[in-house]
This record gives structure tokens, sequence and C-alpha cells, in this order.
């Protein structure tokens, strides 16, 4: 990955970033320094700050964040994000020093019909991605789930569900509410 030579290679690796951003530990303190050189009508200098942010970065991407095994009857923290165009999980658990190890990353694209839901439908899709793919894991452990928003609430506060919000609030009750859900995004 070599540094970029102008504002258009700037965004190209800004981009990039993003997609890596939930699983990238303080993304947006790394790339400060290149907030200036996005601005109009400022010529682009790439300088010593910019350099070693980018060396930092790069550093941070050769040596990720080892994946640790589950350890049994000890309660699961369940990371869920929807942005525009992607759904994200991270599962993680605490260690007996009680500091956070992952233990999994999952993600997939939205499909164009569900691009075009509501953002609190979003995370709701989400929530259900997580459920499908890590079904085995909800009926077995506990979870404290950590959220931008809250689903849960928005789904069970509606008067009247559409057919999809329906279903969704169906595969929700299969499982005891979860022990724990906080605002917030491990990044």
């Amino acid at each position: 990955m070599s540094e970029p030579r102008n504002v258009h290679e700037l965004k190209s690796l800004q981009g990039k970033l993003a997609y890596l951003g939930m699983f990238i530990s303080n993304l947006t303190g790394r790339c400060q320094p290149f907030s200036c050189l996005m601005k109009k009508d400022i010529p682009f200098e790439w300088d010593e700050a910019c350099d070693k942010a980018f060396k930092s970065i790069k550093s941070y991407l050769m040596k990720p964040p080892v994946l640790v095994a589950l350890v049994l009857r000890r309660p699961l923290i369940l990371y869920v994000a929807a942005q525009e165009r992607y759904v994200r999980i991270l599962r993680a658990q605490k260690n007996d020093e009680r500091k956070e190890n992952v233990l999994y990353y999952v993600s997939r694209t939205m499909t164009p019909n569900e691009l075009k839901y509501s953002p609190f439908e979003k995370f709701c899709l989400a929530l259900i991605f997580a459920i499908l793919k890590l079904k085995h894991y909800f009926q077995s452990h506990s979870i404290h789930l950590v959220l931008k928003a809250n689903p849960l609430k928005y789904v069970m506060k509606k008067p009247v569900l559409s057919d999809r919000l329906g279903r969704w609030y169906l595969k929700l009750q299969q499982f005891e509410k979860p022990k724990g859900c906080e605002r917030g995004c491990k990044g």
C-alpha cells in the first residue's frame, strides 16, 4: 500500500478505511491529519503528520488484533452496526483481566431492496442477521448487545407492524431478552 499522491487517491484510501473502520481502533483520530487535505481550494501537500498517520494505519493493519477462542459459561458481547450499505457484527468476550477479546467478525453487503430500508429497519436487519448467523450462541450464552440504536424498542413500541417487521419480531421472541443493551460502537 503506497501513500496517496493526490486527492483522488486519498479519497480512495479513506473509502477503504471506512469499510474497515469498525475494526480499526481510533480510526477517526488516526485519520485526522488527512482532513485538511480534503478541503476545497487547498493544494494537496503530503506533510510529516500525514506520513506519520499513514504509517500508523498501515502498521495497525499489518498486525491486526488476534482472534481468541470462546470461553464457556462467560457472557458474550455483541457489537451490531448497520451502515448505509453494510451490516457488521463483532462478537467479543471479556478475559480474566476484564479486557475484551475479539472472537469473531461478520459482515455483509445489503441487497438493493434492503438499501431502501429506514435506518431503524437497517438496525433490525443487522440484529436479525446476527441472530441467523450466530443462532447457536444466542441459544447457549448470555449476550450483552451494544448498538448505536435500539431496534428492539422500535419494533416493540410500533402499534402496527409491517409484514417484514412482524416476521422479525417473531424471530426476536424466540430468545430471552438480552442481558444488556447499550449505545455505542466498538472501533
